[in-house]
């Protein structure tokens, strides 16, 4: 199955999948969240602005991994990586909480990940073909390297993915995410799980 009547379905599945999901884990979700709460003494959820399809944008939750920035930015991202942060990206548990980007229609499970609206300016006009599809919690990329291969190779294959969608493209995917995530695979040599950021 593939093509506009795969969409549609896919788009129904995602979000069955996501209610189910969410009452599965509605527990430990709940102490987890009071859990981060205490640690970070504050908020324990992380938002921020992304580009979805066609470019709209949206707002991403996740759980937050990070200590708040009062150095500024030139303490840099991976140095506020908590050391609970880095358990929680390590295993993709702090993407759970996308679970309600996918209720809202925002993302789906599998596509090409959603990106800042920022990088929209920087991209060549075969790499915005990225968004002509919900963006996703695990895509083609995310399968093949993670934050270990280069960008214009993520986005190589985030428009292979757009090219090929069909049911047993996003079941491949899918299966092979429960291995990377459960190998720890895409994690470079110095534990960097966090992505350079993109600059065109």
């Amino acid at each position: 199955m593939r093509g506009k009547t795969y969409l549609w379905v896919k788009a129904i599945v995602d979000r069955i999948m996501a209610v189910a999901f969410l009452v599965v884990l509605a527990i430990p979700l709940i102490f987890l969240t009071l859990f981060l709460a205490c640690y970070y003494r504050g908020n324990p959820f992380y938002t921020c602005e992304r580009a979805g399809l066609a470019g709209r944008s949206f707002r991403q939750y996740k759980f937050k991994s990070m200590y708040d920035d009062v150095l500024g930015e030139e303490s840099g991202e991976k140095q506020r990586i908590s050391p609970v942060g880095q358990i929680l990206r390590e295993w993709s548990i702090d993407e759970i909480p996308q679970l309600i980007n996918i209720l809202k229609g925002d993302i789906s499970f599998i596509g090409p990940r959603p990106l800042t609206s920022d990088y929209m300016a920087l991209y060549t006009e075969d790499e915005k073909r990225r968004l002509e599809v919900k963006p996703g919690l695990t895509g083609l990329a995310q399968v093949n390297g993670r934050n270990t291969i280069s960008w214009k190779k993520k986005f190589m294959l985030d428009v292979q993915y757009v090219n090929s969608i069909s049911f047993w493209i996003d079941i491949k995917i899918l299966f092979r995410t429960i291995r990377v995530v459960l190998l720890r695979e895409g994690i470079d040599q110095n534990e960097t799980i966090t992505a350079e950021r993109f600059k065109g």
